[in-house]
């Protein structure tokens, strides 16, 4: 047992009643009725800093919930490392599928289970115990700085801004966030891509009431099926996306990377098992784990109209609604894409009915070159923790605030992650390994270690 594991097992009991301190306040940014959780859980995060070894932090106020900032300054000439987590979780429902309450963690299995454990209390809580102890062993010879915000989970719309009007306190030679997953308990990984994201509702309105489908069906063009016919012609019968325009920016994997993720362990039909189908469909010419992380995707989020009700009503609709989506990859502009789908399904509706396009939120893509000192320091801290050299992998998902980062502040960010598939964030019975959190508070005490050599 090294240095790092003997702190670890020594203070793991604090850690968990500290974590689980975390863990029990509600901090559900979606929903108004937890406005006063989102600064108790903040006033608790600057405690915890203090306590780990910060000089200062604060709790401020940005256009949203509260942001806490933190940092301890070592050397003026030394390299500074920004952390960033966030510190709202996404609501607990369906309650009853829970086997314990999501907001008093357990322990069970070698597991910690509650929301929260993993995305992102568990993750950001790795980073901060790992600058505790490079504290207090006085290891620590680089500069860090936190920024926990409280709207990640509803698309940080308060974080740009609190960014721009606090560069010079946020500056930073690289960015680590604990926010992403592995490939596996025993197949360690570094995400080097995230895909960017488009999001419209649109509305289809045909006749200005809902009518009879007796009297009028056959005979006025019913807006849910146009709506369906025009979803219909966006995706090709090779997977590929209709909008004029739309592939102009998408960057073709390199070879070197195609071949990287051919050797990423994936069994197909264990994978269409898992879900439950039978048959995988998407862009011909690419791998299923080429479609799902580096290439641009199109999907129906929610469709709805008329009546679905209990029973039957036999009336053709008045107005059609759908969510939409577009996965996209790095060098893709979301404004650009907004613009270019509005147009598309505007131009391929027809006369019966009137379409409106409304653009709800967005993000850019990101990738992370993996010769930036700073990612070869967090794969040297992954090699050490896990064993062996973690695979760089791009992910099919999205955080937004990352490619903000970039554009705002000009840093670029190491995504060291932690989470695994089966740790069902957002979902049921998240969990977090507790073998898993042990080790990545030694990959990420060895990321600073290695970082300022």
């Amino acid at each position: 047992m090294n240095r790092i594991q003997e702190y670890i097992k020594k203070n793991e009991e604090g850690m968990m009643n500290d974590l689980f301190s975390l863990i029990r306040i509600p901090s559900i940014s979606a929903l108004p009725e937890h406005k006063d959780d989102m600064t108790a859980c903040a006033q608790r995060w600057k405690q915890l800093l203090l306590e780990a070894g910060a000089d200062e932090a604060i709790v401020m106020p940005s256009a949203g919930n509260p942001i806490v900032y933190a940092q301890k300054l070592v050397n003026p000439q030394a390299k500074t490392v920004l952390v960033y987590a966030h510190y709202d979780v996404m609501p607990a429902e369906p309650l009853e599928l829970w086997k314990s309450q999501p907001f008093e963690p357990e322990i069970r299995d070698g597991y910690i289970w509650a929301r929260g454990a993993d995305d992102d209390k568990g993750q950001s809580f790795i980073q901060v115990k790992a600058f505790e102890y490079l504290v207090k062993n006085n290891l620590l010879k680089n500069n860090v700085k936190f920024i926990f915000e409280g709207e990640e989970e509803i698309g940080s719309p308060s974080l740009e801004a609190f960014c721009e009007e606090h560069k010079e306190m946020l500056r930073a030679d690289i960015i680590l966030v604990s926010d992403t997953s592995m490939l596996g308990a025993d197949l360690p990984s570094l995400t080097t891509g995230l895909r960017g994201l488009a999001y419209w509702e649109i509305e289809v309105t045909g006749p200005n009431r809902d009518l009879h489908s007796g009297h009028f069906g056959g005979a006025v063009a019913n807006p849910i099926n146009t709506l369906c016919a025009m979803i219909s012609r966006i995706v090709d019968h090779d997977g590929r996306i209709t909008i004029p325009g739309f592939y102009d920016d998408v960057e073709e994997v390199p070879q070197a990377e195609r071949e990287m993720i051919a050797q990423i362990p994936f069994d197909e039909e264990k994978y269409k098992a898992s879900i439950g189908v039978k048959e995988l469909f998407g862009e011909k010419g690419y791998s299923t784990l080429e479609r799902n992380s580096c290439r641009p995707s199109f999907d129906v989020c929610g469709i709805w109209g008329g009546y679905t009700g209990e029973g039957s009503k036999t009336v053709l609709p008045s107005k059609a609604y759908a969510k939409v989506s577009c996965r996209l990859v790095p060098h893709q502009d979301h404004h650009k894409i907004s613009k270019l789908f509005a147009e598309y399904i505007t131009s391929i509706a027809p006369q019966s009915v009137q379409v409106k396009v409304t653009p709800m939120h967005g993000g850019q893509g990101y990738v992370c070159p993996i010769t930036l000192p700073a990612y070869q320091a967090a794969q040297k801290g992954f090699e050490i923790a896990f064993g062996k050299k973690p695979l760089a992998v791009r992910r099919g998902g999205s955080i937004p605030i990352i490619s903000t980062f970039e554009q705002v502040l000009g840093i670029k960010t190491i995504l060291m992650g932690f989470g695994l598939e089966s740790n069902a964030i957002h979902s049921p019975n998240e969990n977090c390994s507790l073998d898993i959190f042990r080790k990545g508070i030694e990959a990420v005490a060895e990321f600073h270690l290695a970082y300022q050599e």
